[in-house]
């Protein structure tokens, strides 16, 4: 498969909170010209599957939290090559989606880089646990998530025929989401302590109880969070078609594993 690489074309900075930590935390997206790495301290931490070292309520690379919202911009904008500077123990909240990313990289503009090749992803992969289950192999970039708690909102489901085309005003928007029967457990196990009702969207037992940015954001949300871990095998999401049934980061990250091992066989 050959490929656009392209790059951004000026630094872009993002302050916030960390997500989860709640601690004051800085990330400088820069040019890049070997693929995407993430700098911590003298730390260089190449964003592959393997690099990867926890995946419970977010994706960890190398010790750096919650990479996911910034993989998925870079992915939703086919954005091969950065080198991303850390400041902090991860990557910062922001409105809790991949929406700012994405509007700063866009503001200062992207590069190409000319073109590049990997091998075409003959086989189809597949993982199935008893609650989850992920679907994916060569395509066209159709991209679908199934989301699924209940009672309400039940199951919602999104999809995407061109998810390349799709993601910026479709899918980036989407915030993370906390369901109102899990807020107590969430506090005292001291996750989500950068968020608050602006930057995360929380299901009650009948509805929203804030301002939803589209009736289906959990599954939207979703499925950015997996195009981001997918992307960790390097495969620009516009050659793939996937699909996701309750999956999270570890799901999502164990296929990005596979997609990267079938693609250097």
């Amino acid at each position: 498969m050959t490929f656009a690489r392209r790059t951004i074309a000026a630094d872009c900075m993002f302050e916030g909170l960390g997500l989860h930590s709640g601690a004051p935390v800085r990330a400088v997206v820069r040019p890049g010209e070997r693929g995407i790495r993430f700098r911590l301290g003298s730390r260089i931490i190449e964003a592959v599957p393997e690099n990867v070292t926890d995946t419970a309520r977010c994706t960890s690379l190398g010790g750096v939290a919650t990479i996911e919202h910034l993989m998925s911009a870079l992915a939703g904008l086919e954005v091969t090559d950065a080198e991303v500077e850390i400041e902090g123990p991860e990557l910062p909240g922001l409105d809790g989606s991949s929406q700012v990313y994405v509007q700063e990289m866009l503001r200062v503009g992207l590069e190409s880089l000319g073109e590049s090749e990997i091998p075409t992803l003959y086989e189809r992969l597949f993982i199935q646990e008893p609650r989850w289950k992920i679907a994916l192999g060569s395509g066209t970039g159709h991209w679908r998530y199934v989301f699924e708690t209940g009672p309400w909102p039940g199951t919602q489901a999104y999809e995407s025929p061109q998810v390349h085309r799709d993601y910026p005003a479709e899918l980036a928007p989407a915030r993370t989401f906390v369901l109102e029967s899990e807020l107590e457990q969430v506090r005292s196990m001291g996750l989500g302590r950068g968020l608050d009702e602006s930057s995360a969207l929380v299901l009650g037992s009948h509805g929203y109880l804030n301002e939803e940015r589209f009736h289906d954001e959990p599954a939207r949300h979703k499925l950015s969070d997996a195009i981001g871990d997918i992307y960790l095998a390097g495969a620009p999401i516009r050659f793939l078609n996937f699909c996701g049934e309750r999956s999270g980061h570890t799901g999502n990250v164990r296929m990005a594993a596979l997609v990267r091992q079938a693609l250097l066989r």
